[in-house]
């Protein structure tokens, strides 16, 4: 609908509610507790945080462009090591290609309703080039800082695209999206690459510092699609409440645009699907 179109181009995101049905989502989360209870962890954790000084760049982290990897939350572990909890309830998400590995989660991203939806917002020849399962447990579910989505998935010109699944309600209580209306009309802050000799590194391109100011709490129902312009600043607070609030997000880049091979992550982009 153009309406969509509008509203997406103004505001920077667009709440879709009713989206998803119940069933969808207890389908996918279900499908997620199983790959998770089938990790073989052989104690070698790749902690997962948005900050930049103590984000992950090991190997796994940085080879898991085109797999189903597990990410731990940044508290799920005591002193000695050891989880605080049981596996499923110490990861902070699953990622990145669960959308083109696991039937499940690929029939969920590439429904009907998407294939409208895209349409609607002339996206259809979009390449999804990410998904990630967010479990954002109760207590344990840590902080996302306030970020751009173009800053993880840069192209030239930019083009990212986010779309972001309620599975469960989002309230202010258990962590929900933050947002800015038109925040998106802001400049990229900075670039997160892979750093010449290994790891990765974030570039700063503008120093423009992000405004707090005007930003809205985006409270959903379970089933709710939240689309993402790749420059909109937004943020989530740790789940401090005893309800979790996991969410499935996927990310889609303009298939004619310049995908750096310094970007973080790599895939075969002839391999990459749109919807």
């Amino acid at each position: 609908m153009g309406n969509h179109l509008q509203k997406f181009q103004a505001d920077g995101f667009l709440v879709l509610e009713g989206f998803n049905s119940v069933e969808a989502c207890n389908d996918l989360m279900q499908r997620a507790e199983e790959l998770a209870n089938g990790f073989d962890y052989d104690g070698h954790p790749s902690v997962f945080q948005t900050s930049e000084q103590t984000r992950t760049s090991d190997d796994y982290f940085l080879d898991s462009g085109d797999k189903i990897s597990y990410f731990f939350e940044k508290d799920a572990f005591d002193p000695s090591g050891n989880l605080k909890k049981d596996l499923f309830h110490s990861l902070n998400k699953i990622g990145h290609a669960l959308h083109d590995l696991d039937p499940v989660f690929n029939a969920f991203s590439r429904s009907p309703q998407m294939k409208q939806l895209v349409a609607d917002l002339e996206l259809e020849k979009n390449l999804l080039i990410q998904s990630m399962m967010i479990f954002k447990h109760a207590k344990i579910g840590g902080v996302v800082d306030i970020h751009q989505d173009s800053t993880f998935l840069y192209t030239e010109p930019e083009s990212c695209i986010g779309f972001w699944f309620a599975l469960e309600d989002a309230t202010q209580a258990n962590g929900c999206l933050w947002a800015m209306p038109g925040g998106h009309q802001t400049p990229l802050r900075s670039w997160f690459k892979r750093k010449q000799g290994g790891g990765t590194e974030m570039v700063q391109l503008n120093p423009e510092p992000y405004s707090m100011e005007g930003m809205i709490p985006l409270e959903v129902k379970k089933g709710s699609c939240v689309v993402l312009h790749g420059l909109l600043p937004h943020y989530s607070l740790p789940n401090t409440s005893g309800k979790s609030r996991p969410a499935y997000a996927i990310h889609t880049i303009n298939p004619n645009a310049n995908y750096p091979d310094t970007n973080w992550l790599q895939r075969d982009l002839n391999g990459v699907r749109s919807f």
